[in-house]
C-alpha cells in the first residue's frame, strides 16, 4: 500500500474530510475510487499529523483484511520511535489490534472507544486515545465515527 488508509472502503480520509472541510469527499480524486495521496500528505504536514504502524511484521491468518485474523510477529519499537520524535504528545489508535500493541508495549490501561488514558514512556508523558475503527466492517455510520474524532481533536496537544 502506498500510504495509510488507501483502501477506498476505509472511511479514515472521509472522516478527516468531514471534520476539517465539511466534505466527506474532500480527499477523493474526482471520478475515481481512490484518495489523493499528495493532498493527504500536505494535510498531515499542516496538521502535524504523523501516521505509523504498530507492527513492522505481521502475518495474515486468513485471506482478508480483518484485524481479528492478524498476528503481530514483530511490533514496532514504539519507545525508540517516540524517543526520536519528542514533540509527540498524543497517540491515537484506530483499531483494536493497534490498541492491543500499545497496551502490551507500555503496560497501560486500555482506554474505552472514544476515550483516553495517560501513559509514560521514558521521561515523556503521553495521552493515548482509542478511536473507533474507520473500517466499513466496524458497525458504525460514518457520521457517528466522525463524531468520536470531532471530540478528540480539541484535546490534541
Amino acid at each position: 500500500m502506498p500510504f495509510y488508509y488507501p483502501n477506498w472502503n476505509n472511511d479514515f480520509w472521509r472522516v478527516m474530510g468531514l471534520l476539517f472541510f465539511g466534505d466527506k469527499d474532500h480527499f477523493a480524486v474526482p471520478g475515481q475510487k481512490r484518495f489523493d495521496q499528495r493532498k493527504i500528505e500536505a494535510f498531515c504536514r499542516q496538521q502535524g499529523l504523523a501516521l505509523y504502524d504498530t507492527a513492522c511484521e505481521v502475518r495474515r491468518l486468513k485471506d482478508n483484511a480483518s484485524d481479528k485474523f492478524l498476528e503481530v510477529v514483530t511490533p514496532t519499537d514504539l519507545p525508540e520511535l517516540l524517543a526520536r520524535i519528542p514533540a509527540c504528545q498524543t497517540l491515537v489508535t484506530t483499531g483494536q489490534k493497534a490498541t492491543d500493541v500499545i497496551v502490551e508495549t507500555f503496560g497501560c490501561v486500555e482506554p474505552p472507544v472514544g476515550g483516553q488514558v495517560e501513559l509514560t514512556t521514558g521521561l515523556c508523558a503521553l495521552s493515548f486515545w482509542r478511536m473507533p475503527s474507520t473500517s466499513r466492517a466496524y458497525p458504525l455510520a460514518l457520521e457517528k465515527k466522525a463524531a468520536y474524532y470531532r471530540r478528540l481533536w480539541p484535546h490534541l496537544r
